[in-house]
């Protein structure tokens, strides 16, 4: 059940709900589509049937003002038609002039209702939106011989689209016994933490790979691609498929532009398109020592590759975020709640965050302080008090969107989007960083759908540098929340892996052509293994500058040449990622080096800071551990008391620490 994305988009540009749902999602004409009047508080409403379904109406709703109305008016409204018209309904919400829109649902919980609600305003990018409705759509085959079906399968349906994603248990259940399996085929890998890690990395890139390919974006539109390939290096030779192909794929073809692969790489894997990022950059695990030397010699042989690609082939993988469909559909969403729901709870304290708690958190936090300081910059332009006008909600922000909140959201220094840096320090698989990431995309396309029918220089200034620069402006509103806005850190490096994973998915599936897919972005340094209770949160500069002191004093005049002090290391470390960030979204600079080619630069200098600084840090927690708390280690003995001895920096890294 998949949309025309152009035929759909053209429906949402010009407003027409009516022919979105009948031409589009296959519902019904309505019998009458003569406006009804609601009151409410003296004050009068009025309601147009656009479509039905089995009993369940979609209703355009108009306020008199030609507003739309505020939270707890739309809430009253909705109670209205639900208990004197249809229990099931969807409200549209639309303005006087026909630019904005909201589209309303709630779910019930006995007495109580929990409001749903998307914006669409005229001109923004239709991606999120789309997905969410796409649930919607009614195939002919599926009606009855009076074309209807069954009015709980509507109402379950508007649920699903616009409340509580479906997932799919069974599949996680057998991928489970193939990572476990597989994790038994890769050799060389001492390390059975490693091997567990590297199996997900593995795993990880495969599955964006079948996303991929699934997308029609590899080699032509080839959605069997991994596995002809895979037939192709049996014909070869016997185990050759990971060494001989997978790596020229993942180090040559992903992560490399075309002119810099060799003649060997273009050949053996047809035409691949460059997506660099850290997926597709050497892992650690796959890297080599000071002296050039592999860490680990990895062997992992066809069979291994053969029985995941029979479970992989079973799905159909869907590259949105749309939720419903067949039992057996796998998208992003699908992957983080299979990892946190089906997990082992007891052993690795990972729990599964439902959406309403993720939506609820958005809400208090994000929603809140964006709100907040709207409301600041608002009431600081010298405006006469009884003209402020103070937002109570997100939603009412969007729909009362202008000028001078744009500029205030998107343009300069002190941009109210840019600075927002949302941190989850348990984040598991990213279940707060999806939602978060989903809310501000609501916040970004408001604000382009409103500078698209504004007649602001600067601002139409800004959104002509954005289309210029890049093919698709919902690709670029989530590689800049990305980049800009999300931060994770987790203890366990396989949940870090899926929540890299699934904010890399969610990006490339803004992109309708593979001309759209922009390079990805490197997230190590937004998304972190480590564990956030263990850890420096302040550093004593003047330890950290003494650490290896004793080393200097024996004459190592040149090593005390080149340290640097805390506050030049931070500062330097620093100024590297805020133009690593930078260079992520600039393609040609004044020193004429090719963008990979800086970023690259910039990402292996940050890597030695921060490798070297470790070491620092995690003597300083020692110190702090054992000098100022006398803490010691407590070693179980089989019979008697805990046999206590002091602790050692092995100790202090088994720990994690993340400073």
């Amino acid at each position: 059940m998949t949309l025309d994305f152009h035929q759909s988009r053209h429906f949402l540009s010009q407003f027409d709900f009516h022919g979105l749902f009948i031409a589009e999602l296959g519902w019904n004409q309505p019998a009458s589509d003569r406006p009804e009047p609601i009151s409410l508080e003296d004050i009068t409403y009025e309601r147009k049937r656009i479509a039905e379904m089995s009993e369940v109406p979609i209703f355009e709703v108009t306020a008199p003002d030609g507003e739309i109305p505020k939270g707890d008016v739309r809430l009253k409204l909705y109670k209205e038609v639900s208990e004197g018209v249809s229990r099931e309904n969807l409200l549209i919400f639309v303005n006087g002039d026909r630019t904005r829109s909201l589209w309303y649902w709630a779910k019930r919980e006995g007495s109580k209702f929990y409001p749903r609600t998307d914006s669409y305003i005229k001109g923004q990018p239709v991606d999120l939106l789309l997905s969410k409705i796409g649930g919607l759509k009614i195939e002919l085959e599926e009606l009855d011989e009076d074309g209807h079906i069954p009015t709980f399968e509507v109402a379950d349906r508007l649920q699903k689209s616009l409340d509580v994603e479906k997932v799919t248990k069974q599949f996680y259940q057998e991928f489970q016994i193939e990572h476990q399996e597989f994790l038994g085929y890769v050799q060389g890998i001492d390390s059975e933490g490693d091997r567990r890690w590297y199996t997900s990395v593995i795993l990880n890139r495969l599955m964006f790979v079948y996303f991929l390919q699934k997308k029609g974006f590899i080699n032509k539109g080839d959605v069997k691609y991994l596995r002809k390939k895979l037939t192709e290096s049996q014909q070869r030779g016997p185990d050759r498929f990971y060494s001989e192909f997978l790596e020229t794929l993942f180090f040559e073809g992903l992560a490399k532009p075309e002119r810099d692969r060799s003649a060997s790489a273009k050949s053996m894997l047809g035409e691949v398109c460059y997506l660099n990022g850290g997926l597709f950059l050497k892992h650690k695990i796959e890297g080599e020592d000071e002296q050039g030397k592999k860490i680990y010699d990895i062997h992992i042989p066809d069979e291994a590759f053969d029985r995941v690609f029979t479970l992989f082939d079973k799905y159909s993988w869907h590259l949105d975020d749309r939720p419903g469909g067949k039992a057996n559909e796998i998208n992003p969403d699908v992957l983080g709640y299979i990892f946190e729901k089906y997990i082992n709870q007891k052993a690795f304290g990972a729990y599964y965050t439902r959406p309403e708690i993720t939506e609820y958190l958005c809400d208090r936090t994000i929603n809140k302080l964006i709100l907040d300081r709207v409301n600041g910059a608002m009431a600081q332009q010298n405006r006469h008090p009884h003209e402020i006008q103070v937002f109570d909600s997100i939603e009412d922000m969007a729909m009362h969107m202008d000028e001078g909140i744009c500029r205030h959201l998107v343009m300069g220094d002190d941009a109210i989007l840019r600075n927002l840096s949302l941190l989850d320090p348990a984040c598991g698989s990213g279940a707060f960083l999806i939602a978060a990431m989903k809310t501000l995309i609501k916040i970004y396309s408001s604000v382009i759908g409103t500078v698209t029918t504004s007649s602001d220089y600067p601002l139409k200034n800004w959104l002509k540098q954005v289309t210029d620069n890049h093919p698709s402006v919902s690709y670029f509103i989530k590689k800049r929340i990305i980049t800009d806005n999300l931060y994770g850190v987790d203890i366990m490096e396989e949940a870090v892996e899926i929540a890299k994973l699934r904010l890399f998915l969610a990006l490339v599936s803004s992109a309708m052509t593979v001309e759209e897919l922009e390079p990805l972005p490197n997230i190590d340094f937004n998304i972190m293994a480590g564990n956030s209770l263990i850890g420096l949160i302040r550093v004593d500069e003047e330890g950290f500058d003494a650490v290896g002191e004793s080393e200097f004093q024996q004459g190592n005049l040149l090593q005390l040449a080149a340290a640097n002090s805390y506050q030049k290391i931070l500062e330097d470390k620093n100024r590297s990622i805020e133009m690593y960030k930078t260079h992520a979204f600039v393609k040609d600079d004044a020193s004429g080096t090719e963008q990979d080619i800086r970023l690259l630069h910039l990402r292996q200098h940050i890597d030695r800071v921060n490798r070297e600084s470790e070491e620092k840090l995690n003597q300083l927690l020692l110190n702090e551990f054992t000098q100022r708390l006398g803490i010691k280690f407590e070693q179980a003995q089989l019979k008697g008391r805990a046999k206590k001895r002091p602790l050692t920096m092995t100790d202090i890294e088994a720990l994690k620490p993340f400073h």
